[in-house]
């Protein structure tokens, strides 16, 4: 298990304990409770078009509608979103559930549940300094590559698919960890590494600007991965089922949208979300995640999903004993708001 990660967890736990945290006043994609809806702080891990069911479903007022006032905010980072969790400054996370994992082995008592997955897919993409017609995993052997974070899903996915394609991550090529998440397209063009990993819109705005070409895509090529989940403390859900499954509804009519509207209409309704990105761009991404099958046609994170992302946790050394599924996951929400 990662040790920084677990370690920065149990001081939060325990200050948490001790004094406890308010949540925001304001957040941007927030509004007040003065309705009489019930208020709910998201904390999401990043702000990216891979996540765009639930930006259509702010977009289009499915939260409002099931009488929700939510305020959205970004939290940088997996360990930021558990961290604004547990010392309730959210009421509900967006990350990847591995982060879930790691907090209850760390013995959480009030740990945090998953009830409901968003993508299948791993979003991000290998970007090359030159393009390659037929890429194959192989051209990685004896190259530099910039990649993520020890421990998180990128990098993890990542060395998952390195693995099935007989590739040692730690002889067989260089990867480098050192750089910040958001700050690898960067170091790219400026020269560093012979291919990045990167997330949208990083990897259109290597290629737009002629610094990189993707040549693969992570989530293709690493099959159906249970990339990022909704949870909520287990006394939050326990005191909340209404809110959770008002929630979880609203959701779920966002993934509806998407399985049923093109890519550009998709983009259109987000793209007040992406302000700082053109119609176009927004469009091109879109299309790309729909491509690969990026997003479920429900939000029920099932067994299988949760054995495979313990394999890919146990392959990256990150998981030393399995955890149970009906411990860290709760489908009692997503199926009913799936008509189950």
């Amino acid at each position: 298990m990662k040790k920084t990660f677990c370690l920065f967890l149990t001081i939060i736990m325990i200050m948490g304990s001790l004094f406890g945290c308010g949540k925001p006043d304001s957040q941007s994609g927030g509004s007040s409770a003065s309705s009489g809806n019930i208020p709910i702080v998201l904390n999401e891990v990043a702000h990216s078009i891979f996540y765009a069911p639930m930006y259509v479903a702010i977009e289009e007022g499915y939260f409002a509608e099931e009488g929700i006032d939510l305020t959205l905010v970004t939290g940088f980072g997996a360990d930021k979103t558990m961290t604004a969790l547990l010392t309730d400054e959210a009421d509900i996370g967006f990350m990847g559930s591995e982060s879930t994992i790691y907090t209850y082995k760390e013995g959480a008592a009030d740990y945090a549940v998953n009830f409901a997955q968003l993508t299948q897919r791993a979003g991000n993409f290998l970007v090359s300094r030159e393009p390659i017609d037929n890429f194959s995993w192989d051209m990685l052997t004896g190259k530099n590559v910039l990649g993520g974070r020890a421990g998180g899903m990128p990098e993890m996915v990542f060395e998952y698919i390195l693995k099935k394609n007989n590739l040692d991550p730690a002889a067989d090529l260089a990867i480098d960890q050192s750089i910040d998440f958001g700050s690898t397209a960067a170091a790219f063009s400026g020269g560093q590494a012979d291919f990045t990993v990167e997330f949208e819109p990083h990897a259109t705005s290597l290629e737009t600007k002629g610094d990189g070409y993707v040549v693969a895509s992570l989530g293709k090529d690493s099959g159906y991965v249970p990339y990022t989940a909704f949870s909520a403390k287990k006394s939050y859900i326990e005191q909340n089922p209404d809110a959770i499954q008002s929630f979880t509804n609203a959701l779920q009519k966002g993934m509806d949208y998407v399985q049923s509207h093109s890519p550009a209409e998709i983009a259109k309704v987000i793209s007040p979300q992406f302000e700082e990105t053109d119609l176009d761009t927004i469009t091109k991404i879109v299309e790309r995640y729909a491509q690969q099958d990026t997003w479920k046609s429900n939000l029920i994170f099932e067994e299988d999903s949760f054995t495979l992302l313990q394999n890919i946790l146990e392959e990256a050394g990150e998981l030393d004993e399995r955890v149970p599924y009906a411990d860290l996951v709760d489908t009692t929400y997503a199926q009913k708001a799936a008509g189950n």
